[in-house]
C-alpha cells in the first residue's frame, strides 16, 4: 500500500472517461488499497481512480467518524437519485485550494462491485452521497467545479492557477 500523487488540474486524464473493471481482482484491491491510502493522507473522504492516474472505473468513500467504513467500488453506477438537494463544501486534490459549495441530490442508490466481485447496490445519504457522487463525476471526466455557476467556475479555477503557481514558486511542485 501507498499514497500515489495526484494528478494536478489541467491534466487531461482528468476530463476522460475511464474503463470499465469488469471484475474485482488482486490488481484491483491493491489499486484500492492504494487509493484510500492516498485519500486518508490527503486527508478526504473519497477518491476515485483517475485522480491519481488509475484510468479504471474504480473509486472509494469514507465519510465515517473513525475512517474504519471504507466503500469500495468498482464499476459504479447511479441507479436512482432524490430530487430533493443538499449542499455540501467540495473539493478535490486535483484542485489544491479551491473549495465550493455544491448541490447534489440528497440521497443516492448505487450499484456496483464490491471488494469480493460481488454486484451489491447500496443507498448513500448526505455526505455519504455527496462524495459517492463527486466520485462518480471523476468516473465520467468531470471535475466539481463543472457544477457551478460559469462565474463561481471562473473564480474557482482562478484560485486553482494562483495556488499552483505559489506552490511552484515555493518549490513544493
Amino acid at each position: 500500500m501507498a499514497v500515489r500523487p495526484f494528478l494536478r488540474w489541467p491534466d487531461p486524464r482528468l476530463r476522460a472517461v475511464c474503463a470499465p473493471v469488469g471484475r474485482v481482482d488482486d490488481e484491483v484491491r491493491r489499486i484500492w488499497d492504494d487509493m484510500l491510502d492516498s485519500m486518508y493522507a490527503m486527508p478526504g473522504v473519497g477518491l476515485a481512480a483517475p485522480q491519481i492516474g488509475v484510468m479504471l472505473r474504480l473509486a472509494v468513500v469514507d465519510c465515517s467518524e473513525g475512517r474504519d467504513g471504507a466503500v469500495r467500488m468498482a464499476d459504479p453506477e447511479l441507479l436512482a437519485a432524490s430530487t430533493e438537494l443538499a449542499v455540501h463544501k467540495e473539493g478535490s486534490p486535483n484542485l489544491p485550494g479551491v473549495w465550493e459549495d455544491v448541490a447534489r441530490p440528497s440521497w443516492a442508490r448505487i450499484g456496483y462491485l464490491d471488494e469480493t466481485g460481488a454486484r451489491v447496490e447500496r443507498e448513500f445519504a448526505g455526505l455519504w452521497a455527496a462524495s459517492a457522487l463527486h466520485q462518480l463525476d471523476h468516473l465520467d471526466g468531470r471535475l466539481f467545479i463543472e457544477r457551478l455557476s460559469p462565474l463561481r467556475r471562473r473564480r474557482a479555477l482562478e484560485r486553482a492557477r494562483k495556488a499552483q503557481r505559489r506552490a511552484r514558486h515555493e518549490g513544493r511542485e
